[in-house]
Order: structure tokens, then C-alpha cells, then sequence
């Protein structure tokens, strides 16, 4: 548009030009002479394109609306521009670089409660907690290689955590370095905790390695330790309640005979079949003809 409108210009100046050549050619007494009907036109031209530059310069307010060009019908057609336009243009959302690559084993935690419910619903499944910030710049390059391995372990389960929406609870879990990752397992509770960067992946391939092979827990799942609850608790900015469980004393096979035997129960006398006592009556019937006897 810019290159028709200033080659308009030039011929407009080169009219202009001509014009001023063919004053100079008449003398002075036909200073009225007008030129032809066919290049009078022009001067409006001129102003009309000057115009068009300037409405467009000012009014150029396209964010990705629709662009309506509307030609100007007071120049004959044949010197229209020509209007190369692309219609109906749209933008799409920027995805987020942590939310690029995510396997179907990879979820972003919400809130504590999320992540303790996350924890105990895993069963024996491995659980990999990882704290990543959007600013961090080793976290950004570490996020492909960790979705790979999250597509190369379907049966591990990928938590992240932002930690600049969830400063409070990162603070109350004690994770001050980016990126920074947890393992938990079964009853087993937190197996390794550890800070790895791109160029020290095999830290974490290492450990995951290691605690992915299945394995039988004895007891419920554990999940955060006891004194990680508490501070989630304790924190006011979370809306996390939680309550000590009574502490339950695990009896052994060979602690319970020995239980057993010294039970209150077996503490009592036992009644034993022995014969019976003679009354005093008998006793002294019987004492007293020893004695006459004796006598």
C-alpha cells in the first residue's frame, strides 16, 4: 500500500512538473489556459492519498480482529491499489513451557491437601514430587528429558509443584533448590530427596532406576513424614487441617506368650483337690478317748 501511494506521489510531482513547463511555453497573455479534463484529476489525488496515508497511520488499531478495507470510490477504479489483505487471521493460547510434552502419568499439584491425597491414593506405585519454578532456567531445559522418562515409566507417577504459586507449602516442606525432587513409595514414606540440573540427569535416572522395580509394602501407605504434616498444618496461609493419630504399640509373636503368662488373669490361685478338713467336733471325739485312754 505504502509503495502505490508514494508512486502516486511521483506522478503527481512529475505532473506538477510538466505543468509548470507549459505555463512557461505560452506567454503571459494566455495564463488562463486550463488543462484537459483527463488531468485534472490529479490534484485531488494527491490530497486524497495523503489522506488515506494518514487515516491508516492513526487509526491502525488491529489486534487481531477482522481487517476491513473499504476502497475509496472517489478514485476511478483503474488507479485503485490493489488490496493484498489476509482475512480472518487467529491467534492462538501460548501454551506454557512446563504444561508442553505432559504424559498421561504427569500432574500439576494444586493445593497441600492435593498432594497428601495424591501421596496416599499411590498405593505401592512410585511417586516422583518435583519443585520447579517458571523462571528457573534449569528447570526449563530439565522439562523434555523428564517427560520422556515420565513416557518411558508409565507406572511411576509424575507431582509437580510450582513453587511460585505455592511458596507457603514448599517453605513448610524445607525445598529451598530449583529443581529439586522427591521420591516416595508405599509405607516405605520418602525414599531420596535430591537437586539435579540437565547436565546431572544421570542423578535422577540413577534413582529412578533403582526404586522403580516393584516391591511388596507391610503396612498402609505413608506418604509425608509426621513432622511434614504437622508444619502443613501449623501453616496459616494453607487451608490444611490435620490431627495426630494415636500411636498404636506393635506386639511381636513371642511378646504376646510372654503377655500371657504374666497376665493379672493368671495371677489368681488355683483350687487343688485336697481332702477335706475334719470339724472340731470330730477332733475332739476323737482326742478324748486318747486321753481317758492315756489316763
Amino acid at each position: 500500500m505504502a509503495e502505490v501511494l508514494s508512486k502516486t506521489n511521483l506522478f503527481s510531482s512529475s505532473h506538477h512538473g510538466r505543468r509548470a513547463g507549459l505555463s512557461s511555453a505560452f506567454p503571459k497573455k494566455s495564463c488562463n489556459y486550463k488543462p484537459p479534463s483527463s488531468v485534472r484529476w490529479f490534484q485531488p489525488l494527491k490530497l486524497k492519498s495523503h489522506a488515506v496515508r494518514s487515516s491508516s497511520l492513526s487509526s491502525s488499531d488491529f489486534h487481531g480482529r477482522r481487517l476491513v478495507i473499504h476502497a475509496n470510490r472517489t478514485i476511478p477504479k483503474r488507479f485503485q491499489p490493489p488490496i493484498y489483505a489476509q482475512t480472518g487471521i487467529r491467534f492462538g493460547k501460548a501454551h506454557k513451557w512446563w504444561e508442553k510434552g505432559l504424559q498421561s502419568n504427569m500432574k500439576e499439584v494444586t493445593s497441600a491437601e492435593d498432594l497428601v491425597d495424591s501421596l496416599l491414593n499411590a498405593g505401592d506405585k512410585l511417586v516422583v514430587v518435583e519443585f520447579f519454578s517458571p523462571g528457573c532456567g534449569g528447570c526449563r531445559a530439565l522439562h523434555p528429558k523428564i517427560c520422556q522418562l515420565a513416557e518411558l515409566n508409565p507406572n511411576v507417577q509424575f507431582l509437580q509443584v510450582n513453587y511460585e504459586e505455592h511458596k507457603s507449602m514448599c517453605y513448610s516442606l524445607n525445598v529451598h533448590v530449583l529443581p529439586f525432587f522427591r521420591f516416595y513409595r508405599g509405607s516405605h514414606g520418602r525414599l531420596c530427596s535430591f537437586s539435579c540440573t540437565n547436565a546431572t540427569i544421570k542423578k535422577f535416572k540413577d534413582a529412578l532406576s533403582k526404586h522403580t522395580p516393584d516391591r511388596c509394602s507391610l503396612g498402609p501407605t505413608k506418604g509425608l513424614e509426621e513432622k511434614e504434616l504437622l508444619a502443613l498444618s501449623a501453616n496459616k496461609d494453607l487451608s490444611f487441617n490435620y490431627t495426630t493419630k494415636p500411636v498404636q504399640p506393635v506386639v511381636i509373636p513371642a511378646q504376646e506368650a510372654i503377655i500371657a503368662e504374666t497376665s493379672p488373669s493368671h495371677l489368681n490361685p488355683v483350687p487343688l483337690d485336697l481332702p477335706a478338713r475334719p470339724s472340731k467336733s470330730t477332733q475332739d471325739s476323737k482326742e478324748k478317748p486318747l486321753v481317758s485312754a492315756g489316763r
